[in-house]
């Protein structure tokens, strides 16, 4: 037989980088060499590189406890002087994961690493702190950063981004001047955050002034994000004969052309009823090499459905496919949600179903667009379908979603609630406000065929019931009873809750408590094993 040969340094490098999976690159780090003969190996001798690799691929998967292991293990491998850069990555990744306190953690423990830190690490810890939206604690590292080096361009980029992002433009515009003050160089970063702010924020005047000054003092050439930004700007104020301009500038200029430039002309010319235009934008689009990408069709979608022009909206689909653009969830929710609005939940519905055979996976806004719109029309068999789907796919159900669908049911006395309510109670999501509407039902005198469809509920096999000839007690007065206030008394146990209201509403909450004390030890009775715990009223999804 052939004897195996050892994974050297070099070659697991080789092999870190080709597999994808993190947690196969995990083990193939920890066991290189699974078959050495050898009962005490030598301990494998990882290069920096490989240390490098397996953390970022474990930080990008967010797996950041076995990245934790790999970090210790390279700050105790002596052999390796670990470079700054990974740590850089590694404060970026906590901070994409909203761990501003990790972040700082490694910048601190940064020297006990062997490696000294430098105006990088800085800088990746100032980004994270922006993204993670920790202002303060942004400006207290700041202000410590003589300690470490000098701020460049970069250091004043994040920090004019982090007021920007809180519309603190004047102070924007004070860090720009203060980089001018201590001879830092402002670039295209610096230009595009400051005009990208000051567009949001419809500071438009000052966001051509300060496009002129970076082309004439400062000889920087506006890219495709700054026009862009400008672009969406004049779009939101209805600007689009000036928007327009500003484009053909990016055609005489040669600035490489953004599809996002199209995108937001096509939904503005939707917006201002200049659809007709839109046909021919398209076609100068593609004739300029600038493919068209989700978010171009999405604006076509979205503006053929505001006009009910759903055959476009459909053709548009169509056209997306065979230009090899795969459409995402996005584009169907936009169809559905119009379908919906306009009454039309059967093409909806139909799209729902086609959305598969289009690899795409319906997500939870899709669900509850639809079954919203079900509700409306008062198809609620259908609706009740949806809602069991969507939790069959996962999906936690929002209480307005099956409070939606319960009040429509108790206001048109439809026994099917029942049913839908058992299903909610076995998948565990249902919530106070269902149990209130619940028993506003079950205090009205006409409903006594619920006591029937009870019965066979709490006599299934496969419910374990303790309580249940309290519950069918319950209903049988339900049955009997001539009056709300006599089934609510009787209900009451001694030393239970008061009756302290006659309204209905006042009712149906002395019921409350007790009609759940009886239908979740009827369902869940002594053996969970089937069923999750119930919860009481109050403590719903």
């Amino acid at each position: 037989m052939q004897k195996l040969k050892k994974i050297s340094p070099f070659r697991l490098s080789s092999l870190l980088r080709l597999q994808k999976d993190p947690t196969q690159a995990l083990h193939l780090f920890l066991n290189p060499n699974p078959d050495d003969p050898y009962p005490k190996p030598k301990p494998f001798r990882y290069s920096l590189l490989s240390y490098d690799l397996i953390i970022s691929k474990l930080g990008r998967a967010k797996m950041f406890f076995e990245m934790d292991k790999i970090v210790e293990q390279l700050k105790n491998d002596a052999r390796i002087l670990p470079e700054e850069i990974i740590f850089c990555n590694i404060i970026t990744y906590y901070g994409r994961a909203r761990l501003p306190h990790k972040a700082l953690q490694v910048f601190d423990e940064i020297p006990s690493c062997r490696c000294q830190r430098t105006i990088k690490s800085v800088n990746s810890l100032l980004n994270s702190l922006v993204m993670c939206r920790e202002f303060d604690q942004m400006r207290e590292v700041f202000l410590g950063i003589e300690k470490y080096a000098r701020p460049d361009a970069c250091t004043y980029n994040i920090l004019i981004n982090a007021c920007c992002l809180r519309a603190d433009l004047g102070t924007a515009l004070e860090v720009f001047d203060e980089m001018g003050r201590r001879g830092v160089e402002p670039n295209v970063v610096t230009f595009g955050t400051l005009i990208n702010g000051l567009c949001a924020n419809s500071e438009l005047d000052k966001a051509f002034v300060l496009k002129r000054r970076m082309e004439r003092d400062f000889k920087i050439r506006p890219n495709a994000h700054i026009y862009v930004a400008l672009i969406k700007g004049l779009c939101k104020v209805n600007d689009v004969n000036k928007a327009v301009k500003l484009k053909d500038e990016m055609l005489r200029k040669k600035v490489e052309l953004d599809p996002a430039v199209y995108s937001t002309l096509i939904s503005a010319f939707f917006k201002v009823g200049r659809k007709g235009e839109v046909s021919g934008l398209l076609k100068e689009m593609r004739s300029n090499g600038c493919k068209p990408n989700t978010v171009t069709y999405n604006a076509m979608i979205h503006g053929f459905c505001q006009e009910k022009e759903f055959d476009s909206a459909f053709g548009a689909l169509n056209e997306m496919e065979k230009e090899g653009c795969k459409p995402d969830v996005i584009n169907f929710n936009v169809i559905i949600g119009a379908l919906c609005r306009d009454k039309k939940v059967r093409e909806a519905n139909e799209l729902l179903e086609d959305m598969p055979r289009r690899k795409c996976t319906p997500d939870i806004v899709t669900y509850r667009t639809l079954f919203d719109g079900l509700c409306d029309v008062k198809q609620f068999k259908e609706a009740a379908s949806i809602l069991d789907e969507m939790i069959f796919m996962g999906f936690v159900t929002h209480s307005s979603d099956a409070s939606k669908y319960v009040h429509e049911l108790v206001k048109g006395g439809n026994m099917e609630l029942w049913t839908f309510v058992f299903s909610l109670v076995k998948r565990n999501s249902i919530d106070r406000y269902i149990w209130r509407l619940l028993t506003s039902l079950v205090c009205t005198d006409h409903h006594s065929d619920a006591h029937e469809l009870f019965n066979s509920l709490v006599n299934d096999h496969s419910l374990s019931v303790v309580q249940s000839s309290e519950a069918r007690k319950l209903l049988s007065m339900n049955k009997a009873s001539s009056s709300k206030e006599s089934l609510v008394l009787s209900s009451l146990s001694e030393g239970s809750i008061s009756p302290s209201s006659s309204s209905e509403d006042g009712n149906a909450e002395l019921v409350e408590k007790k009609l759940f004390v009886h239908l979740t030890r009827s369902v869940i009775g002594t053996d969970r094993r089937g069923l999750g715990s119930v919860p009481s009223p109050g403590n719903g999804h």
